[in-house]
């Protein structure tokens, strides 16, 4: 009779490329997230329109999802659940939960979340300010959200219900990476280009006049006093509204100031700019409203370019949505196994697509015949 070997290893589970205990071990855990960063984030989003509309359009394009399960009423239950639980103070519904998630999490990098547990019953859903916690790194699996008060940050009493995900982290960090990052030095050169322009214009598209009088030598005499009465009949010709003309006496020269000088032509510059947004981005640009796309083929390759784009931040928020509904059905003593379900990702026409469709029926119509004749014959 053959005998078994007894099994020899760790009873516990360790990273065995984890760092060592060293000096200063809650400094070096502490995951900083800067209160100058996230302002940073935030007024770039607001010095450049499109930053904020690429991420808008990001969050949205993400689609809705809804949950399957084996038992039907199960499923009914939580799909109306997921549609009508509160969100912060003003919202409702996990898609409201889900893009405010998703949306802080691309432009910080971080994002936390919590569900509220009131009486054994999970009562709403909030999205929390990342100016509100911190997060230090327990072990290399394990994670741990604090919560910022008067003289320091104290450990939330439940963890289980705290949602956090990081984007793109650095190995060995728990610190997300922005999708923003790399975008404050072009953004800087772009809103330098926009500021001047405007500048460019007050001064030149607002016409200012030099007015030259050269008094003859008999009225030297006189030039302040005839200087201050031209100034005043000038000011009244200029006023607005004013449909007066300016009638002068002897030697004078009027010339606009600056109509000489040229302002540089921004266009290919502004373009590189925004052309590096895009990549970093990555939003096709006719959604943006530039028409940089020369071929509809080359359209149809941006789209799907963002297509796997969408689906990776799909994957990303598959295990927060995940967490809110096994916790419902915990509470509510459901066993069943659910399936989350996106909606299909399209930028297509509607009536292209209907035409597809249309297309592919009369195809399988020509099919169905054929196999017909084949069977008579």
């Amino acid at each position: 009779m053959l005998k078994r070997k007894k099994k020899s290893g760790c009873s516990a589970l360790a990273v065995q490329t984890g760092g060592t205990e060293l000096p200063f071990e809650a400094v070096r855990q502490y995951v900083p997230i800067n209160e100058g960063e996230l302002r940073l984030y935030h007024q770039l989003r607001e010095a450049v329109p499109m930053i904020d509309a690429a991420l808008d359009k990001l969050v949205r394009l993400v689609g809705k999802c809804h949950i399957e399960c084996d038992n039907q009423q199960i499923q009914k239950e939580l799909n109306r659940f997921l549609h009508t639980v509160p969100v912060g103070a003003g919202n409702a519904g996990v898609h409201a939960f889900i893009s405010t998630y998703l949306d802080q999490l691309l432009t910080y990098g971080n994002a936390v979340g919590e569900a509220v547990v009131q009486d054994g019953t999970l009562r709403a859903l909030y999205n929390a300010s990342l100016q509100d916690v911190e997060l230090r790194v327990k072990s290399p699996l394990e994670m741990e959200v604090r919560r910022r008060c008067v003289g320091g940050s104290e450990p939330v009493r439940y963890p289980e219900l705290i949602f956090h995900t990081a984007l793109n982290p650095e190995p060995g960090s728990a610190k997300g990476t922005s999708i923003l990052q790399g975008l404050p030095f072009v953004s800087d050169i772009l809103v330098k280009i926009y500021h001047a322009i405007g500048v460019n214009w007050e001064r030149l598209g607002n016409l200012r006049f030099a007015v030259t009088c050269r008094p003859g030598a008999e009225d030297g005499a006189f030039a302040a006093e005839h200087a201050q009465q031209m100034a005043e009949e000038w000011s009244k010709a200029m006023r607005p509204g004013s449909k007066s003309d300016f009638v002068a006496v002897g030697d004078v020269d009027i010339k606009v100031i600056g109509a000489d000088n040229q302002i540089l032509d921004s266009e290919i510059p502004v373009r590189q700019m925004l052309e590096q947004i895009v990549a970093k981005l990555g939003v096709p640009p006719f959604l943006l409203g530039l028409s940089w796309s020369s071929t509809e083929r080359m359209s149809s390759q941006q789209a799907d370019i963002l297509t796997s784009e969408l689906e990776a931040y799909r994957r990303l928020l598959n295990p927060v949505i995940d967490r809110i509904c096994s916790l419902w059905m915990r509470l509510n003593g459901c066993l069943t196994e659910f399936q989350i379900v996106w909606n299909d990702v399209t930028l297509q026409d509607k009536t292209e697509l209907a035409q597809a469709a249309l297309n592919s029926a009369r195809a399988e119509l020509v099919q169905l015949q054929a196999e017909k004749l084949r069977r008579e014959m």
